[in-house]
């Protein structure tokens, strides 16, 4: 039996009626009946949550994207700088991949992702972090910001940060210094870690103890399914986990749960990483997180009962193999044909929901 923490339980009794896991209505769309669709929530950042988002969008009107807020690069990082703001990069991409296809939602898309050209400050600032930050300061609230980004573009869903506080990533990492191979260093920031020379032994947050943000946590609770990944794995899925209250939802839910794989090793923090072995990094990390679907590319994979064996450790997850990369060779995912492996996932997997 579970046993709820008093702050996880505060949590859910801090919930407005009727508001949380309730995706923002696409422009024009029609009222959905309640339990019509599989209320999925997808974790993670930057572009591998984005991926995950195009595809799940074409298959699910309920859909929530919980993002990391730990990005200090660029144009996020300048803001948060400079006024102490959430970084709103990843939150942005997030929003843009569930525009929808049509020319509402596109040229939306092409707006907030925009960045300025200057010799001035505004240079590489994208247009849809500012509209972010700006209703941020207007409205004082993260989430009630964010629901009104998402009805403007028409948005297929609803993206929550993971805390509402900014967060630093900082990492463990063997042989940072080329010089030194053997000694392990602390390396600080989303940014540099991501490209980190050397190889990272461990990842966690300043503060140890963020506070999640209510919504996402409830929408957690509330799923169906919860997707987490792709992405770099320790600056954008990871971090999730670090999250006490969101790691204790992922725990609890009843929701059914798949781990979507990266295509390829990142360059910096994983490079020379199997299949397997990011399993084994993230089950460091979270040690009592069980799955039921782990989700990687057939060409990705080069054995799959090693991938077997190390998705059972996870509660016994079942692999499934798909292809879902593009078909121009790039390591990124297709969204037709990634929507095509989670629709399958989602059918085979669990509950015939009337959504079938």
């Amino acid at each position: 039996m579970t046993v709820r923490t008093p702050r996880l339980n505060r949590l859910r009794r801090a919930q407005p009626e009727g508001r949380v896991g309730r995706p923002v209505e696409a422009r024009g769309a029609k009222p959905r009946r309640r339990g019509a669709q599989p209320k999925v929530v997808a974790l993670g950042g930057g572009m591998g949550l984005s991926a995950s988002l195009a595809a799940l969008r074409r298959i699910t009107g309920d859909l929530t994207a919980v993002v990391t807020v730990a990005d200090d690069g660029g144009s996020s990082g300048r803001l948060r700088d400079e006024l102490g703001v959430l970084p709103p990069g990843d939150l942005r991409k997030a929003l843009a991949a569930l525009c929808g296809d049509d020319d509402w939602g596109q040229t939306w898309a092409r707006v907030i992702q925009h960045r300025f050209q200057s010799k001035g400050d505004l240079h590489e600032h994208a247009v849809g972090n500012l509209l972010i930050v700006a209703l941020w300061e207007q409205l004082g609230d993260h989430v009630q910001a964010l629901d009104l980004v998402g009805r403007l573009l028409g948005a297929h869903g609803r993206v929550l940060p993971m805390s509402a506080v900014p967060l630093e990533l900082q990492a463990l990492v063997k042989g940072h210094d080329p010089e030194r191979p053997d000694a392990v260093e602390t390396v600080r920031g989303q940014a540099t870690v991501a490209l980190t020379p050397g190889e990272v032994q461990s990842v966690h947050l300043v503060p140890n103890d963020p506070p999640a943000v209510p919504e996402a946590v409830a929408a957690v609770l509330d799923a169906d399914w919860v997707v987490l990944g792709p992405g770099s794995w320790f600056s954008s899925v990871i971090p999730h986990l670090l999250v006490p209250e969101l790691l204790e939802a992922l725990v609890e839910t009843k929701a059914r749960r798949v781990l979507s794989l990266n295509l390829a090793p990142q360059p910096g923090e994983t490079e020379g990483f199997s299949p397997q072995r990011h399993l084994e990094v993230l089950g460091r990390h979270a040690p009592k997180l069980a799955l039921d679907v782990v989700l990687a590319d057939e060409a990705a994979v080069p054995d799959r009962d090693v991938l077997t064996e190390a998705a059972k450790g996870f509660g016994g997850a079942a692999v499934e193999l798909a292809p879902v990369a593009r078909p121009d060779g790039s390591p990124r995912h297709d969204p037709e044909l990634l929507a095509a492996a989670y629709d399958r996932i989602f059918r085979m997997h669990g509950r015939i929901g009337p959504w079938r």
